[in-house]
């Protein structure tokens, strides 16, 4: 297993599947990249011809997709064929908290992990390299080596863990240009070899200083580490949001204070209505749960809080806009500026926007959306997937629209809940001369122009001011 990589296979063509491979592909001509997935739309949509139907949006993927793919990138539904030419398996598969069972609400789900592990076991005639790419809690490795050694099959199995740690809206930037790469493996001699073997797939571009080599299990717990900080940062930030609308500071006054001082930084200080995405909450509720197992509920009450903190910062925003309008947003029109968990991706997962619209659809209000990247099939399966309305309930409270313009026309008030660009360029003189008076603006990722608006006209409400 020490010989040089030339076939790769992916299991899972999902946010990281999709543009880890794509990378490494348009980086690494020599080998064959082969994405596999069951769901047969996703593959089709990485096929399409036109690059804009991908099915994850990342500034540059597709013109990496586009150099690689037919070349070296293949992407396909042949799963079992792409796992017996493989020299080297990525796990790249969904791990969701779970919700039925021991450990609901906070446990990973690893189901899908146990199937891709199983179908390897059944499908490999040769020695392998497995490499968990998602994100797991730690000591998964132990499960998936118990699989894989008992298959009966006389195939040797290296396990690897590589975590992610690219950010959505960045992740091709972060992809070819990383902060740092994680491989942690066993500390035999086989374990060394499997090691160097993807240590080299990813020097082909990357330095081998920022290459970093650890234990398997130090590997697993530090992704999720890594994503505990990065949120306990914005709850702390959030925190204090709050404490300044009392007290008159200002929370960007205080965040670039705080974040002049070289032991904090400046990074991952700024005040919104929370944070999303499908790894902060689901890594921390894992987290939360390995701690409470071991007996550790201190550690796992401090990290909670992480999150107990960021639901609490999208419900008073929800409420701070029911409160403004006059205690009462039933039969108004509210428009949200963005859906997406953050800009420059089209992924909703964890979203705020779908709380902050829960809430307000709770008090009756109608929603009207618009973002440039998320259709309306998705916002309406964001919302059904809560089960507190009923389809048809949702579908009329809650309308998509294509011009952001049309979704603010008649309306009581805006919330911006992701913090696309294009929002800070509209023109909203002809946005306020549509709206119903006195037009509101509660900007929940802070960034518009506050004296602007209100010149216009505008009741403006900020995060943190």
């Amino acid at each position: 297993m020490g010989n040089k990589i030339t076939n790769i296979c992916c299991i899972g063509a999902g946010y990281v599947g999709g543009p880890t491979m794509a990378v490494i592909a348009a980086k690494c001509p020599h080998i064959k990249v082969t994405i596999v997935d069951l769901n047969v739309a996703r593959i089709a949509a990485w096929n399409d011809e036109n690059l804009d139907n991908l099915p994850v949006y990342e500034p540059g993927l597709a013109e990496i997709v586009s150099q690689a793919r037919g070349r070296n990138l293949f992407f396909t539904t042949e799963v079992e064929k792409a796992i017996d030419e493989a020299q080297m398996i990525f796990i790249s598969v969904n791990t969701p908290t779970k919700t039925y069972g021991l450990g609901k609400g906070k446990a990973a789900d690893l189901k899908y992990i146990e199937l891709c592990a199983r179908q390897i076991a059944a499908v490999s005639k040769n020695d392998k390299i497995v490499v968990e790419k998602s994100t797991l809690p730690v000591r998964t490795a132990e499960a998936v080596r118990s699989i894989l050694d008992n298959t009966g099959n006389g195939v040797k199995f290296q396990i690897l863990s590589n975590p992610e740690f690219l950010a959505e809206g960045t992740a091709v930037e972060d992809l070819l240009s990383p902060d740092r790469v994680l491989i942690g493996g066993d500390t035999d001699e086989e374990g060394q070899a499997a090691i160097k073997a993807l240590a080299d797939v990813y020097a082909e571009w990357i330095p081998r200083e920022r290459i970093l080599t650890t234990n398997v299990w130090s590997s697993e717990l530090s992704k999720l580490t890594a994503n505990a900080f990065l949120a306990q940062r914005v709850s702390s930030i959030n925190a204090m949001s709050e404490l300044c609308e009392k007290t008159g500071a200002d929370v960007n006054e205080v965040a670039r204070a705080i974040g002049m001082d070289s032991r904090i930084g400046p990074k991952f200080l700024k005040a919104s209505v929370g944070f999303g995405g499908s790894c902060f909450q689901k890594d921390i509720l894992n987290l939360v749960y390995i701690a409470k197992s071991y007996g550790l509920n201190e550690v796992a009450d401090y990290w909670e809080q992480v999150v107990i903190m960021n639901d609490h910062q999208k419900v008073r925003f929800a409420a701070k806009i029911v409160k403004t309008l006059y205690n009462t947003v039933s039969g108004k029109k509210i428009a949200f500026l963005g859906w997406a968990f953050k800009k420059d991706t089209n992924d909703t997962r964890e979203s705020a926007a779908i709380q902050v619209a829960d809430e307000l659809l709770y008090e009756q209000a109608n929603i009207a959306v618009f973002d440039p990247k998320v259709e309306e099939d998705k916002i309406q399966a964001d919302l059904n997937y809560l089960d507190t309305r009923t389809k048809e309930e949702n579908a009329k409270l809650a309308t998509a629209f294509q011009d952001p313009y049309e979704a603010c026309k008649d309306a009581h008030a805006i919330a911006v809940l992701t913090e696309w660009d294009e929002f800070k360029e509209y023109d909203w003189q002809r946005i306020y001369d549509n709206m119903k008076k006195p037009a509101f603006v509660f900007d929940g990722r802070a960034i518009l122009d506050g004296k602007k608006l209100t010149d216009i006209g505008f009741v403006f409400h900020v995060i943190g001011k």
